[in-house]
């Protein structure tokens, strides 16, 4: 049975609101408990991943004005490096890079787009003191020497890619519990039963 074109597309934005939906209580949780990594970018992993690059950086966008507006104002402000990653995840998985003992190298190269840009907003916008539990550890590079953007981006660096790895490994086991007929609807394909 041929999948309609508007059934389609509600359950392509159902599973982007699904998404927006984990970056925000990850992101929430986060802040919350100071840790110092983010959890707000599984929903765009996710949605990189089963819907594509352009749904993951909506997801990343919807996420960071749902976080902004209502429990951490940063948020706004680094969803370039939300966008970033969302785009890298939807290449990144359709490429392969995840697979089989590939996952250290594609978080890799998931981080790093987004790495730079956060590095540089939290240096330059924000002198190395944002919301996150991270920004201690900014602070105190700072003080022992190193350059506030040397600083941002060795802690952002690490922060961030322990992060994408958690993300990157619970949508792996989420994609996994999905159904190929899940996932093929999702992306469009024909359906040749429920889900």
């Amino acid at each position: 049975m041929k999948q309609r074109k508007g059934q389609f597309h509600a359950m392509r934005l159902t599973m982007a609101a699904f998404c927006i939906t984990l970056n925000f209580v990850g992101a929430y949780v986060a802040l919350c408990l100071k840790l110092p990594v983010y959890l707000d970018s599984v929903g765009t992993v996710l949605a990189g991943a089963v819907l594509g690059p352009w749904y993951g950086m909506m997801t990343a966008f919807g996420g960071g004005v749902l976080s902004g507006i209502t429990s951490d104002i940063y948020a706004l402000y680094f969803m370039p490096a939300g966008i970033a990653t969302g785009a890298m995840a939807g290449i990144l998985f359709k490429a392969g890079a995840f697979q089989k003992g590939k996952l250290p190298v594609g978080v890799a190269c998931l981080t790093l787009p987004g790495t730079a840009i956060s590095a540089s907003i939290s240096a330059f916008v924000f002198g190395g003191v944002t919301s996150s539990g991270s920004s201690i550890l900014v602070q105190l590079f700072s003080h022992l020497g190193c350059s506030m953007v040397v600083s941002a981006f060795c802690v952002q660096l690490v922060t961030e890619y322990a992060d994408r790895f958690l993300s990157c490994s619970l949508v792996l086991v989420m994609m996994a519990c999905m159904t190929a007929e899940m996932k093929v609807r999702l992306r469009g394909g024909q359906s040749h039963g429920t889900v």
